[in-house]
């Protein structure tokens, strides 16, 4: 008696703009022997995670902040203020130094950098690369939020903030 077995391996990754690629493989293979299932599952997770993992690396189009999610050249606002429900706002800043994370991360990381001489923006950009394969100013939140500990544990101040990974600390390690 043939015993089928169906495996799939997906990922998706966020990107810019909130767009997404995604990668699924899928494989069924007949086995003839139950003892063989737990070996092959292995064998055959080992072997999707792999091809997906390396054709996933080469994400195709990837849209920037100039454009759209259609590829089209997002509206230019040429640095006008438009009224915005009756209120008028000043256009966003200039494309060539949006970061993005939010704000206050990037707030945060400018005054490490400017308050610990330890720490230049090379320092900070050579780290994100070699965190993260880009560049601070690419960084979401979270890659931000790493940056960030990360650079407070370089000039000798680490982060106090608890965080979901970490248990809280106890009563010896708060006294």
């Amino acid at each position: 008696m043939a015993i089928k077995l169906s495996a799939n391996y997906s990922k998706k990754l966020g990107l810019p703009q909130y767009s997404s690629h995604s990668f699924s493989a899928s494989v069924e293979v007949e086995l003839s022997d139950i003892t063989q299932v737990e070996a092959e599952v292995q064998k055959l997770y080992q072997l999707l995670q792999h091809s997906v993992d390396q054709e996933i690396q080469h994400p195709g189009y990837v849209p920037t902040a100039n454009t759209n999610g259609n590829g089209q050249a997002a509206p230019q606002t040429n640095g006008r203020t438009y009224p915005v429900n009756g209120n008028n706002r000043s256009a966003p800043p200039p494309v060539t130094d949006r970061w993005n994370c939010t704000d206050g991360q990037r707030g945060f990381i400018l005054r490490i950098v400017n308050e610990n001489a330890s720490i230049t923006k090379q320092v900070a950009e050579d780290l994100s690369q070699q965190l993260f394969g880009i560049g601070v100013k690419q960084l979401n939140k979270m890659q931000a939020s790493q940056l960030i500990e990360d650079l407070l544990v370089k000039v000798g101040k680490p982060a106090t903030r608890q965080t979901r990974w970490q248990p809280p600390p106890t009563q010896a390690q708060a006294a």
